[in-house]
């Protein structure tokens, strides 16, 4: 018979709840100082863009005054002005919401055709495995930027061209960090043993490999959008990306270049948001990857 206090003795010798695995997660993310800083510096570039039409709402785009061209920093316009006399400060705050949304365009399509490539050749093995991978090998024997300067080439410039080019040259790093997450886990006991009871390959997949297979696509996807961001002004330095007028960071310092040694406010802001932001990304996605390491977890 289980008395009162065997009872309560019990429930004290039980360890207590664990706080969640996204809640750990979150605390050794914090605790780093790569997650710190590169929380903090993609959290204000969020801000900057998600307030840029609250802070200015003029048209960055058609919002010109030539006589006030290539002005230096002021207080009236603290990052000066372009060839055009438009303000830089307003037209980079623009800017960030056309690359923000690049990098996440980029890293949710070609995250998601990597991964059911991936998926795929992992699971299934034999022919489809060689299929798969053969392709995603072609893909990675062209240099990103070359392949990428080609679908735009093709397709034409424009931001949605250039988008799809960015993910495409993507997408075979989804598909590799998957197929090598599925072939560790679709042996284990958990697998083995939903198999057992008549599990559907599809149920198998999608319920019980991939979500096992999140930390490292989550690290790859925010180092990703980093090298997304990178990758499109790029192309919109060579004229290939998004068109004028519209205020993409590497068009603006392309527009700049002419101009380089007597104002060199025009190449040195967009390019300093382009870094600032890559390397917000780059030190979260090192923060991320510390942060969900099985092994921190374990202590």
């Amino acid at each position: 018979m289980i008395t009162e206090s065997s009872t309560l003795a019990d429930t004290q010798l039980t360890p207590r709840r664990s706080r969640g695995l996204f809640r750990d997660a979150m605390r050794r993310l914090v605790a780093s100082w790569s997650g710190r800083v590169g929380l903090a510096v993609v959290l204000f570039i969020i801000l900057v863009a998600v307030g840029a039409p609250v802070v200015s709402p003029y048209d960055p785009r058609t919002d010109s005054n030539l006589a006030e061209s290539r002005q230096a920093p002021s207080l009236d316009h603290p990052f000066g002005t372009d060839r055009l006399g438009r303000d830089m400060l307003r037209r980079i705050a623009h800017g960030a919401r056309i690359s923000l949304l690049v990098g996440l365009a980029v890293v949710a399509s070609a995250s998601a055709v990597g991964v059911v490539f991936g998926m795929l050749s992992g699971y299934l093995g034999g022919a489809a495995d060689s299929v798969i991978m053969r392709v995603m090998d072609v893909l990675l024997a062209f240099p990103g930027i070359l392949l990428a300067i080609a679908i735009v080439a093709v397709r034409g410039p424009g931001l949605l061209n250039t988008m799809l080019a960015v993910a495409v040259v993507g997408i075979p790093g989804y598909a590799r960090v998957m197929r090598s997450m599925v072939l560790s886990l679709r042996e284990r006991e958990f697998v083995v043993a939903a198999r057992m009871v008549g599990a559907r390959d599809r149920r198998i997949m999608f319920l019980h490999i991939f979500p096992n297979s999140l930390s490292p696509l989550i690290v790859q996807a925010t180092l990703g959008i980093g090298g997304a961001i990178l990758f499109a002004a790029a192309l919109g330095f060579l004229g290939l990306g998004a068109q004028p007028p519209t205020p993409e960071w590497g068009a603006m310092i392309s527009d700049g270049i002419p101009f380089l040694r007597t104002d060199p406010h025009m190449v040195f802001f967009p390019g300093f948001a382009i870094m600032l932001t890559v390397l917000g990304f780059n030190l979260l996605g090192d923060g991320l990857r510390d942060a969900l390491d099985p092994q921190q977890t374990m202590r």
